[in-house]
């Protein structure tokens, strides 16, 4: 079984601001992240200052979308479809008047 890929965010649920994250592996980036963050060594520092202060129950943790798999199953690089698929998140986003946390 292939793992479901697509975008997420964690987003802060105390101010208007998100994170977005790209993954082949959405439920093993998603993990990976909040590991990342509990133990203090995620590598955005401003999303990790947030964490320290407001604590895990201050954000929440959503899949945006997920990407299908060609049916070509030679296919095996997805980055170029999860790089427009943020692109095209962080403008819907905006739109809605989302700020975003500094880039790393």
């Amino acid at each position: 079984m292939k793992p479901e890929m697509g975008i997420f965010r964690i987003r802060s649920r105390t101010d208007n601001k998100c994170l977005l994250e790209t993954s082949h592996n959405l439920k093993g980036m998603m993990n990976r992240v909040r590991f990342q963050l509990e133990m203090g060594s995620h590598p955005n520092r401003e999303l990790q200052q947030a964490w320290r202060s407001r604590g895990p129950d201050g954000f929440e943790f959503e899949v945006l979308e997920t990407l299908k798999y060609d049916e070509d199953e030679t296919k095996t690089d997805y980055s170029e479809e999860l790089d427009i698929l943020r692109m095209v998140w962080e403008e819907k986003l905006r739109e809605q008047g989302m700020e975003f946390y500094s880039k790393r």
